[in-house]
């Protein structure tokens, strides 16, 4: 076991925003408790609390890795739509002392796995902490459920039309 220091520096703080992960069109993680791990050079790392991640997409695997810092990690397949992910997904669910942070936490490789910071205020308009311009904007959400969930529908009825579809009486013939 090693200890984050000068030399290979690992910091653990709460995402300034909330992050999402899509796979395959599907928003599988959504939190605005993420955190954002930074290790040395590598590039940041966001882990989401597993209760905030879709779980019932993923399974175990027997694949494991080592990591000198966090300890054992343990790893997930995703399944969805017919479409899976092999170990795409990891976790470390005993770490080491100094990274306790990121117990009960997932993080996805971003080559399988879409992640992206959301602005809270547009996913949920009317929380109680959204400024007052917030509540007008369009609801993230409800737009999302009106585009094709990958199986060759829209997820609600459709919108009613706001042109009027050209005719005779407009000169189009």
């Amino acid at each position: 076991m090693k200890i984050p220091g000068p030399d290979h520096p690992i910091t653990v703080t709460p995402a300034a925003r909330r992050w999402r992960a899509r796979f395959q069109g599907h928003v599988i993680a959504d939190s605005a408790s993420a955190l954002v791990l930074k290790e040395a050079t590598y590039p940041p790392v966001v882990y989401f609390p597993r209760e905030d991640v879709s779980m019932e997409y993923m399974s175990r695997t027997a694949h494991s890795t080592h990591c000198p810092y966090k300890g054992d990690a343990s790893y997930y397949t995703l399944l969805m739509d017919g479409h899976f992910a092999e170990n795409a997904i990891w976790t470390y669910e005993t770490p080491y002392p100094a990274m306790t942070a990121i117990a009960n936490h997932v993080a996805f490789y971003p080559n399988h796995v879409e992640l992206y910071e959301v602005d809270d205020a547009a996913v949920n308009p009317h929380h109680v902490d959204a400024p007052a311009e917030a509540t007008s904007e369009v609801d993230v959400d409800a737009v999302v459920q009106h585009t094709d969930s990958g199986g060759g529908a829209a997820q609600r009825e459709h919108w009613p039309a706001n042109v009027n579809t050209p005719g005779v009486e407009d000169g189009v013939r």
